[in-house]
């Protein structure tokens, strides 16, 4: 091959002037756009960790304001009794009871309403509030405990506002349903169906109780029934103890039939006394216009963490190496 020949294919296979000119323009843009998003990215963190700040400064400065307000003049004190009765949720005892006693405890507290917005829950959780709410009672008898119904109060939370000095309602309000129950499914005729075999094993002739896979038996049918009955006669003896003549049992014997009415019947029942609300209660009973909430609240984390929501914790996760960057959408 000529040297003209080898020169020229030389030439050919070498990438023209332009070709390496794409070529760096499309590095520098690379290099820029990747510039471009670390910046971005210092920008988001950093406003994610104002933000942070920011959420916190307004939840201890809340937590302070409460303290100013507890200390301010002479109030009714309210406690929000609201969503299932349980000891894991803001209607526990725990939570409750440590709000009685801080709202009892305080100089300038006239009077306390709980605030009942309850469809009820464990019978335990609400004994224990109702035989706090007694000894509270007779420790403070000058601070009367009014029961304030919002939308329902119900089983356990009746079971609560039984304590009370006087239960108030709105004429809408569900009152009621005092009564005690178990229940489940059963799927036993279905396994038969498919073919298939139970196999349970106990130690203790009666450890299967209630089993959904097994039938049951009239044995453990009269077991929980006797059991269900005792903790029902508890759940009368204490509202009979807590509403006295008030209930009107003997032309109504439904009212511990498990039965709820609106607050306009419950009335007439003697399961509540009067129509009103927390305001109403505070104001033209108690005395004491102006209300300060008692209720527990979260921890700050708590909130902190619940406020922050999935969103903020996929960032979080970002910032610490556990993603590939912010998506905003």
């Amino acid at each position: 091959m000529s040297d003209k020949m080898q020169e020229e294919s030389r030439h050919q296979s070498e990438p023209s002037q332009w070709e390496r000119d794409l070529l760096n323009r499309m590095v520098m843009a690379t290099v820029a756009e990747n510039r471009k998003s670390r910046r971005w990215g210092i920008f988001f963190k950093f406003l994610t960790f104002a933000y942070l700040f920011i959420l916190l400064g307004m939840f201890l400065w809340s937590d302070k304001l409460e303290v100013d307000q507890i200390t301010a003049s002479e109030h009714t004190a309210l406690i929000n009794v609201k969503g299932l009765i349980s000891s894991e949720t803001k209607a526990s005892a725990d939570k409750v009871v440590t709000a009685l006693r801080k709202a009892y405890e305080d100089e300038k507290t006239k009077g306390i309403i709980l605030r009942m917005n309850t469809p009820g829950g464990s019978p335990v959780q609400s004994r224990y509030i109702n035989r706090e709410i007694g000894r509270l009672k007779e420790k403070h008898p000058d601070i009367p405990v009014y029961a304030v119904v919002s939308d329902i109060c119900a089983s356990g939370g009746y079971y609560i506002a039984a304590a009370a000095d006087k239960i108030y309602a709105d004429e809408g309000s569900l009152v009621g349903s005092i009564g005690v129950l178990i229940n489940g499914f059963g799927f036993v005729d279905g396994m038969q169906q498919l073919g298939i075999e139970r196999r349970l094993i106990t130690a203790g002739e009666n450890k299967g109780l209630l089993d959904p896979f097994s039938p049951l038996e009239q044995s453990d049918k009269s077991h929980i029934q006797q059991m269900l009955d005792q903790l029902h006669n508890q759940f009368i003896e204490t509202v009979k103890e807590g509403r006295g003549d008030r209930l009107k049992v003997d032309q109504h014997p439904e009212i511990f039939s498990g039965l709820f009415w609106s607050g306009e019947e419950a009335r007439k029942l003697g399961l509540i006394d009067e129509f009103g609300s927390s305001s109403y209660v505070a104001r033209e009973v108690i005395g004491a216009e102006e209300i300060v909430d008692f209720t527990q609240k979260e921890e700050v984390w708590d909130r902190l963490a619940r406020n922050l929501g999935a969103g903020a914790a996929s960032v979080l996760a970002s910032m610490a190496g556990l993603g590939e960057g912010l998506t905003i959408r």
